[in-house]
């Protein structure tokens, strides 16, 4: 019974209001407290359940340990990464290159695709050379920037910018020629110069585009940075990873994936959290 129905029918309006009251809250998903309750432990009951499982096959020699690592060894293992392997200065190093390349890579392609989306002339004489690159596979250039840079720095960063280029590129293109040509309409309607129609209708229109391609780019920000220095590289997180598959130190090698995957996820909630604060408060603007 709503409320009007309930005034409508002589109903009293503080039984009305208590008997709102009473209805169980949902989140804003439409989720009720109980169910979201239930569902948190269910997920915790899940883990605990894998890793006990892990623990017992590992203990009770069903699975060599060299093909598993028991939760406890994981654990154990993390003092021996911090103290002897320097595992805060690996961070560092990856977590450098990383930011560097994907930075690059993704400044880079937004202003190309801004460039060829507003220029055709631009995007119809490149376009053939961009697809030409992008078809290239990537795996196959890393020994030509290992010859070109060494195993330093400078080659990581390479490899990071080069696997970060083409998603921001063509979603920007995307972004700006799926413009609403209304609203272009509208904008020059009112005596809009060209600058103000770039800045004011076609990049908060390919906002969107661009996010999601930063969003992609943050996710794979480890794992492209990782598999440089995997493959040629003397620190990083590769570098500890690729060490573990060598010496098959299987605690070391599960303690530095739950370690990245940590990571990964904390860098995607700060894109997340920046997303929020400044990108979609300039697109509304």
């Amino acid at each position: 019974m709503t409320a009007a129905a309930g005034l409508a029918s002589g109903a009293d309006p503080a039984a009305l209001g208590a008997l709102r009251r009473s209805r169980p809250r949902r989140s804003h998903r439409g989720e009720a407290p109980r169910t979201t309750a239930l569902r948190i432990t269910g997920q915790i009951a899940l883990v605990a359940a894998l890793l006990l499982l892990a623990q017992w096959l590992v203990d009770s020699g069903t699975v060599p340990p060299i093909y598993l690592a028991s939760p406890t060894q994981v654990l154990a293992e993390f003092p021996e990464l911090l103290t002897t392997q320097n595992l805060l200065m690996h961070t560092g190093i990856t977590l450098y290159a990383g930011l560097i390349g994907t930075v690059l890579g993704i400044l880079t392609g937004v202003a190309l695709g801004i460039w060829f989306g507003l220029s055709r002339g631009a995007g119809r004489f490149f376009s053939p050379f961009v697809s030409a690159i992008y078809a290239i596979p990537k795996v196959t250039l890393i020994p030509l920037l290992t010859l070109y840079l060494g195993i330093g720095i400078d080659h990581k960063i390479a490899v990071v910018f080069l696997f970060s280029l083409f998603v921001p590129l063509f979603n920007t293109m995307a972004g700006i020629k799926n413009v609403e040509e209304k609203h272009l309409k509208v904008a020059r309607a009112y005596g809009a110069s060209r600058a103000q129609i770039i800045r004011k209708v076609i990049l908060p229109s390919a906002a969107a585009p661009i996010v999601t391609a930063i969003r992609i780019e943050a996710a794979g920000l480890l794992v492209i940075t990782i598999f440089a220095e995997m493959v040629a590289s003397q620190g990083g997180l590769g570098y500890l990873v690729q060490r573990a598959v060598s010496l098959y130190d299987t605690p070391a090698l599960f303690a530095l994936i739950i370690y990245v995957t940590v990571m990964a996820v904390a860098i995607i909630g700060l894109v997340n959290l920046l997303e929020r604060r400044f990108l979609l408060r300039w697109k509304q603007r």
